[in-house]
């Protein structure tokens, strides 16, 4: 048999997860494949650090949550093509949540204006939705 949720137990499972990570988590976007876990040690290099809104994601809904609010940077820290995230807590150390980046279209976990990143130049976040489990 298969486990099953109600979508108040989906919603409150997907919002602690912005509680968890807390107020004003660290973006960085990676070069290379995901690491296995989050407590796996950083893989990659590091292309772009963006600090996120104080709260950055919209209340859960329906068994998903998106990103809330503007995310986005000026100038990336270096160069190479984007290959996974991770969102980490306000310390840019604890690892709470990783994923698969991709061109907008491309099925990643969370898309990006451009998976190229050239040192300095301007990108945005375009998509970031997570979905809990089916009910």
């Amino acid at each position: 048999m298969t486990l099953q949720l109600s979508t108040g137990v989906r919603n409150a499972v997907l919002d602690s997860i912005e509680t968890a990570a807390g107020a004003s988590a660290i973006l960085k976007i990676r070069t290379g494949a995901v690491p296995a876990t989050c407590a796996t040690a950083d893989a990659g290099t590091v292309l772009a650090t963006v600090s996120l809104p104080a709260d950055w994601m919209a209340a859960a809904a329906g068994g998903s949550k998106a990103k809330q609010g503007t995310w986005s940077d000026d100038a990336a820290d270096g160069a190479g093509t984007a290959g996974h995230f991770r969102i980490y807590a306000a310390d840019g150390v604890t690892c709470h949540l990783q994923g698969t980046i991709t061109a907008t279209g491309g099925g990643g976990d969370m898309t990006v204006d451009n998976t190229n990143f050239a040192l300095g130049q301007k990108f945005s976040i375009d998509g970031f939705t997570l979905t809990a489990p089916g009910a």
